[in-house]
């Protein structure tokens, strides 16, 4: 099933609170936005932050209200130089936030490897998930022909990676290096992707660096790639679960990372999915971009409503 969205509301950003909460020992940077109901969890992606939910917090327009964390290593939170990391060291982090918060239970979203720990939280922390939503992500990927695990961050992802060590001298700067890329060429770019970008970097001008650490990207990235971990999780799941997929992989007109092959061979395990495409977007524009923003926006809604009866 392939999903379209056609609205065009102005971007403006409405995010209402920031702050720190406590995890598994660390402490974890945040964003909430307020709305109707029941919070909605969200958990973002392998180099990203928080605020990669911008756009999909805006087009909830106070459906139901957001809150997303930022992981370990990521962001405003804690970076212990020797973790732990890991999906399952996530998942206790993010179990400890909504306990924190008092969130018995709620609908999780996780973005890229945001989906990997939402379905760590919900295999092993069940209590905490009454429903899930994996956003082009969760499922076990096989590396390139040729490239070894250990090396498929800087084959794929290779740019993204190099900023992790770069210095900008302004936000300028470093908002010019996205430009850039081909991943937010065509038309792509928005103020959401401004926003993103804002967060992403920490000290002052001339010496701003991006807030994620490379430590815990590469020692994340390699334990998601632990297919039979990650199946026993996905087969242990038993909450309604929502698989939206990007129709492109990191840039435009790359293959997708999901495509049906994959999940026809690995989302089998999972007790109750949905599967649907979501028209016209790429890894990152499915969150960051609309029709993406808005289409996620409205499946969320649905999704929430439909675990909640």
């Amino acid at each position: 099933m392939t999903l379209t969205s056609h609205r065009t509301a102005a971007m403006t950003c409405t995010r209402e609170a920031r702050g720190q909460v406590r995890g598994d020992g660390i402490s974890l940077g945040y964003g909430f936005w307020p709305g109707a109901g029941a919070p909605v969890v969200a958990l973002h992606g392998v180099t990203a932050s928080y605020i990669n939910f911008v756009g999909v917090a805006e087009r909830l327009a106070g459906r139901r209200p957001l809150l997303a964390l930022d992981l370990r290593g990521r962001g405003d939170s804690d970076k212990p130089d020797e973790g732990p990391f890991g999906m399952a060291q996530h998942a206790r982090d993010v179990a400890a936030a909504m306990s924190a918060f008092g969130i018995d239970d709620a609908v999780v979203i996780g973005h890229s490897m945001g989906a990997y720990v939402g379905a760590a939280l919900a295999a092993e922390h069940p209590e905490h998930v009454r429903g899930l939503v994996l956003v082009d992500g969760g499922l076990p990927l096989d590396p390139p022909a040729g490239v070894a695990p250990e090396q498929m961050l800087d084959v794929a992802l290779a740019p993204q990676m190099a900023r992790l060590r770069a210095e900008f001298p302004t936000y300028q700067a470093y908002l010019d290096f996205w430009r850039d890329l081909p991943a937010f060429s065509g038309g792509r770019w928005n103020s959401w992707v401004e926003q993103y970008l804002r967060y992403d970097l920490g000290g002052s001008e001339p010496h701003l660096r991006p807030k994620a650490s490379e430590a815990a990207v590469r020692g994340d990235f390699l334990d998601s790639l632990q297919g039979d971990q990650l199946r026993g999780w996905l087969g242990a799941i038993r909450v309604p679960t929502l698989l939206l997929r990007a129709t492109e992989g990191f840039n435009p007109q790359t293959p997708p990372l999901l495509p049906d092959d994959v999940v026809a061979r690995e989302a089998a395990v999972i007790a109750d999915l949905t599967d649907r495409v979501v028209a016209e977007t790429t890894h990152y524009t499915i969150a960051l971009g609309d029709p993406g923003a808005t289409t996620v926006a409205d499946q969320l809604v649905e999704w929430a409503e439909k675990c909640s009866r």
